[in-house]
């Protein structure tokens, strides 16, 4: 195991929670186990898309199935599945909450208005008095 990837107890427990690995028709795609490795890499090491190593495959291909699985809606169907055996065993303390309180609110006429005083070229304030030139 390579760091950021999972672990195989970590994977026996995801495996089951993902879609059917082989489709119905057409070529199968890459593991999802190798897909997820490469989404939890990016993540983990805060790197591009295209800074992926090569040994995750291309990255448009892990890029395509990332976009394609939060549309759909699994990784949040994971989460809860995921959370809901976590509180199961007694891991969860839902006493422990965070709030962001990083917003800052601003009057709504304060949005993409001009104003304030306006400075021409040469740096003199427009009603106040004439540029000065040496």
């Amino acid at each position: 195991m390579r760091r950021y990837e999972l672990a195989d107890w970590e994977w026996a427990v995801m495996e089951p929670l993902l879609p059917p690995e082989r489709p119905a028709r057409g070529r199968p795609g890459r593991s999802h186990r190798r897909m997820l490795d490469a989404m939890f890499w990016l993540a983990r090491s805060g790197a591009t898309w295209r800074e992926l190593p090569e040994r995750y495959g291309p990255w448009k291909s892990v890029a395509t199935r990332f976009y394609r699985w939060r549309d759909s809606g699994l990784f949040a169907r994971l989460l809860t599945v995921l959370q809901a055996a976590a509180d199961a065993r007694g891991e969860v303390d839902w006493n422990l909450h965070l709030v962001d309180s990083t917003i800052i609110r601003a009057h709504q006429h304060a949005a993409g208005a001009k104003g304030g005083k306006r400075q021409s070229a040469s740096g003199a304030v427009e009603a106040g008095s004439a540029p000065s030139f040496t």
